[in-house]
């Protein structure tokens, strides 16, 4: 079959269209990783140019993202039945008082669609959490979210809590929201500023690369 009409389904959101013709490649004999790393990944990439262009908003990212995961929901069987890794682990969250998650999940879409394996600890998350799922091992990278800015000093004390988890350095701490920027990344020590969710990812890649 054609994958470049799968990746345009995913490109365009249509969760029906992509369920099938996921369906038709796997029966056709395609390699789940294939149809990941082939169709999925550059398409969800698609996806994120036109969303750094203004040309998609967040309808059409999410949309994009529910035909993804009609995708994924039949390769990841197959895909942890053999020798897959993902590009990354990374650990998302929104910090303590703040209960905005549309930011966490746009980063969340875009982390997944291109490879990386995501542990998603909520909103309203404590400094402590972050640095359990540091000292558990759950991600090379954490990436945390706030909309308010009266949750800035909460994102910060993160930060601190999961150097101490973390006192290596090995794990990457990028920050994002509305209220965040580079300068205030700079001053709490942060590795980074995403001021988007395309740009979250360029910068995980930066980061972490292919862990």
């Amino acid at each position: 079959m054609d994958l470049e009409s799968l990746k345009q389904k995913v490109i365009d959101g249509d969760a029906k269209g992509v369920t099938a013709l996921t369906q038709q490649a796997l029966d056709e004999g395609i390699a789940a990783q294939s149809i990941l790393n082939d169709v999925l990944i550059p398409g969800m990439g698609v996806v994120g140019e036109l969303f750094e262009k203004n040309e998609y908003f967040v309808p059409e990212l999410l949309l994009a993202a529910r035909a993804m995961y009609s995708a994924l929901d039949l390769l990841r069987p197959r895909l942890q039945a053999g020798d897959y890794k993902p590009a990354g682990k990374a650990i998302v969250g929104t910090v303590q008082g703040d209960l905005h998650d549309i930011g966490k999940k746009l980063v969340m879409i875009m982390l997944e669609g291109n490879g990386y394996e995501v542990v998603d600890l909520g909103t309203d998350v404590p400094a402590e959490r972050f640095a359990e799922a540091v000292k558990e091992g759950s991600g090379q990278l954490v990436g945390l979210s706030a909309l308010l800015t009266t949750t800035l000093p909460a994102m910060e004390k993160a930060v601190h809590a999961i150097r101490e988890a973390d006192p290596t350095g090995k794990v990457k701490v990028i920050i994002g929201g509305a209220p965040v920027t580079q300068a205030f990344a700079d001053s709490i020590g942060a590795d980074g500023y995403g001021r988007d969710a395309t740009a979250a990812v360029t910068l995980a890649r930066k980061l972490i690369g292919d862990a």
